[in-house]
């Protein structure tokens, strides 16, 4: 039996859970306009385990949501993860934070998902899956226009959710496109399925060197050209 602590700081919901096999079992979490972070996360991670009762003695490995997002909700989750880590000497999981947001939504079979999230300005941080949840595009910085996205197929539904999408619905608009509002910001409870593959597979970060996964290069698409 595995168990798998889970941190997730990537954005303004500060969230923490504990999985066993698979399956959660405690979750402490909060949406905090202010990024609290750093006075919550480690009262959220002793919340979880009191929830469970369990030890720091019962954890399996430790996951932790990689990035994209803000700088300095990753830069506190990462450096919790790593810290416990290191004292009980445990494999560390790093999860794509836009996957982990995505567990939120079941797609259709017709369906691209573009979970987002909101950057600065204009700007997204974005990944793209299939129906299958497979990454056929990888995590990028971007700004916003008309023409974001059009390399990919307009006969299937465009799913956009996530902090991002608001942006989008000024910008980009057609029939084939749906936004779900409902979906805003990951929860530890999204890693848990991601965690539990990785740990299966022994996709272990090396614990000496791994950091946040930074966004700080945004491209703007070329212009089309005037036929």
């Amino acid at each position: 039996m595995n168990t798998i602590l889970h941190i997730e700081t990537a954005t303004k919901n500060c969230s923490v859970a504990l999985s066993r096999n698979g399956k959660q079992v405690a979750l402490v979490e909060k949406f905090s306009m202010e990024y609290s972070h750093s006075e919550q996360l480690h009262g959220f991670i002793q919340q979880a385990f009191e929830k469970a009762d369990l030890n720091l003695s019962d954890l399996d490995a430790v996951a932790v949501s990689k990035g994209p997002g803000s700088y300095t909700g990753l830069r506190i989750g990462v450096a919790a993860a790593k810290g416990i880590c290191f004292a009980l000497d445990l494999p560390l999981i790093g999860v794509n934070s836009l996957q982990v947001i995505t567990e939120n939504y079941q797609p259709l079979s017709n369906e691209i998902l573009f979970p987002m999230f909101d950057a600065r300005r204009m700007e997204i941080y974005s990944l793209v899956l299939n129906n299958k949840k497979e990454i056929i595009r990888e995590t990028s910085a971007e700004i916003i226009t008309e023409d974001s996205f059009m390399d990919f197929d307009k006969d299937k539904t465009w799913v956009f959710f996530g902090s991002g999408a608001e942006k989008c619905k000024s910008t980009i608009s057609a029939e084939h496109i749906k936004y779900v509002d409902d979906i805003q910001h990951p929860s530890a409870s999204g890693m848990i399925p991601l965690a539990e593959k990785a740990f299966k597979e022994s996709a272990f970060e090396d614990l000496a060197y791994f950091e946040p996964f930074y966004l700080k290069e945004f491209f703007t698409p070329s212009p089309k050209k005037k036929k």
